[in-house]
């Protein structure tokens, strides 16, 4: 049943079974097949019969978020809040930047407390790690905040309001950020992020024309790219930065300039371990 259990997150966070299939390694028959069982033991419809999107009914609904606390409550099966972390296992999603400047001194203050939980980091871009949370593979994730709502069993922490600043090599004379982005390169943060849709948006918005010559979601290679002399570039200016590259200039956007938030996503606390939620209180209170 567990097995069905995370087939049935993963339809519901994917759309279609061929689309949960590829993402859990079963065929899409499979997938159907597993549906059909659940259905069966149950005694409910879970899906709307129509097209190929899958569609959950209202029980199917319901069902959805008793898989998804089950599923989270199988991870934590065995552990004991006596333990203080014995053999237990946490998996933290982070994206690139976060991994650097925030993670290493949390985890060091986790494990003094906690010396026999086991840790790990995975890496990926915010919506990637977003659904992973969502799906209960990741018990918790730093992300860059979505530009939509969060489903109601996620809770949000707010760590940093990060503004954008337009970075060029420190030769060019300019400080007008409009004739700047016009007349130079442009090293594009990687559209597929919620950061670079931000630098999508602002370029829409702003009626700039950009000549695109690379796109990178990695921040510190676009930022010694543009200290190469490559191009130009939009990009947030995390909170732990003390000064930029010496060959590189940050320019203000003034009124029009828009910011980066980063938080930490987890399921409800209700959802998570106790040494779990120790570590998602550090995240949220330590200053970067």
């Amino acid at each position: 049943m567990i097995r069905e259990l995370k087939t049935l997150v993963a339809v519901a966070q994917h759309g279609t079974f061929a689309a949960a299939g590829q993402h859990v390694g079963l065929t899409q028959a499979a997938v159907s097949a597993q549906m059909k069982r659940l259905e069966e033991a149950l005694g409910i419809p879970l899906f709307e019969r129509s097209g190929r999107a899958a569609v959950l009914t209202p029980r199917g609904q319901e069902t959805l978020l008793q898989a998804q606390t089950l599923l989270g409550l199988y991870a934590t099966l065995g552990n004991s809040p006596s333990s203080q972390g014995l053999g237990m296992r946490l998996t933290i999603g982070a994206i690139a930047s976060i991994q650097r400047s925030l993670l290493p001194a949390v985890l060091a203050r986790f494990h003094r407390r906690y010396p026999e939980c086991h840790t790990r980091l995975v890496p990926g871009l915010s919506l990637d790690l977003m659904n992973q949370v969502d799906a209960g593979e990741l018990d918790m994730a730093v992300i860059i905040r979505p530009p939509f709502s969060l489903h109601s069993d996620l809770r949000w922490t707010p760590l940093a309001h990060e503004p954008f600043r337009l970075i060029v090599p420190r030769q060019l004379p300019s400080e007008d950020w409009r004739v700047l982005l016009a007349n130079n390169p442009f090293v594009r943060y990687d559209r597929t992020s919620f950061g670079g849709r931000q630098v999508e948006r602002f370029l829409r918005d702003n009626h700039c024309q950009v000549h695109d010559i690379c796109e990178v979601d990695e921040l510190d290679a676009i930022v010694q790219l543009v200290a190469d002399g490559v191009g130009v570039a939009l990009v947030p200016q995390p909170k732990a930065l003390k000064r930029w590259p010496k060959d590189v200039r940050a320019i203000d956007l003034g009124e029009r300039t828009i910011h980066r938030d980063i938080g930490l996503i987890h399921r409800t606390n209700g959802h998570l371990s106790e040494p779990a939620r120790a570590l998602a209180q550090l995240i949220g209170t330590i200053d970067q």
